[in-house]
């Protein structure tokens, strides 16, 4: 197979695998080592993992400040040390009493722009090293509060003891966080039992390929330039201020908020940039000036 051109992948990430392993999988299939992953998924998660190959690897970090959506199931009645179901159960109340105005106002309470403690067994770095490492070696791990927000907290069905649920949020919200809050609002504890990412910014289920089908058909790459224009807002430049910017010059400024990916007049992504002290500057260029 030629080499992979540069992209996203937008893979369906089935349960048991950690990001880290869907990554390696895609260095083999690809067969390239230029690649990575932007917006971990644990384990038992499933759904849209969104990864970069060559160049495309330079977009993750941006892509990761997108909000995202997600399906889960929120169990009540046990709280458990990681959050979900994975977790031990370190307490058990009965939930069959809770009724559904309770739980329409824990939900309408964790909704919004709130302040969430992560769960400790978050990717967090803790004096650098990961908070779930440091859980999983039996050390103390606390974790401060930080603003997020949850646009999104829909009830689809409650099934007993068991919520489906909708949630859409900010790049940092743990939805186990948001079952453990729930729980512990009505008195009874709660913990995540399934989760499915349907979203990462414009990437959705519809686009994404599982392992399976990237192995059949390893050439299911968003091309560079179409990656950058689904992600980003799009400013496309003469020919004088493309060459400017494939240089790392700024441009002047156009007043437009956050990151926008700028484009030659052939198409060709060139650059991600962000105005700044009256002046557009790279942050990242994609289609560096020929040395």
């Amino acid at each position: 197979m030629d080499a992979p051109a540069p992209g996203l992948v937008v893979v369906d990430k089935p349960a048991g695998l950690t990001s880290h392993d869907v990554v390696a999988r895609l260095r083999r299939i690809l067969r390239t080592r230029k690649v990575g992953h932007a917006g971990t998924l644990d384990p038992m998660a499933t759904g849209v993992l969104v990864c970069g190959v060559d160049r495309g690897t330079k977009l993750l970090g941006h892509l990761a400040l997108d909000t995202k959506a997600y399906t889960a199931t929120i169990r009540l009645g046990a709280a458990t040390s990681t959050d979900d179901a994975e977790g031990e159960v370190l307490a058990t109340a009965d939930a069959s009493g809770v009724d559904d105005a309770a739980i329409a106002t824990g939900i309408a309470a964790l909704t919004g722009s709130i302040e969430q403690v992560p769960s400790t067994v978050s990717a967090i770095k803790v004096d650098g090293k990961r908070a779930y490492a440091l859980a999983r070696a039996g050390e103390e791990v606390v974790l401060a509060a930080r603003p997020v927000t949850v646009s999104e907290f829909t009830l689809l069905q409650r099934r007993g003891t068991d919520l489906d649920v909708t949630v859409t949020c900010s790049s940092g919200t743990y939805v186990r966080a948001l079952a453990r809050d729930l729980g512990a609002a009505l008195g009874v504890g709660g913990h995540l039992t399934a989760l499915r990412r349907t979203r990462v910014g414009p990437f959705t289920l519809e686009r994404a390929r599982t392992l399976e089908e990237l192995e059949a058909d390893p050439r299911a790459v968003v091309p560079l330039d179409d990656a950058v224009a689904l992600a980003f807002p799009r400013r496309d430049l003469d020919a004088a201020l493309a060459a400017d910017i494939s240089h790392g010059r700024p441009l002047p400024a156009t007043g437009a908020g956050g990151t926008y990916g700028v484009f030659a007049p052939d198409g060709r992504a060139l650059a991600l940039v962000a105005d700044r002290d009256d002046r557009a500057r790279p942050l990242v260029v994609l289609a560096p000036a020929a040395t």
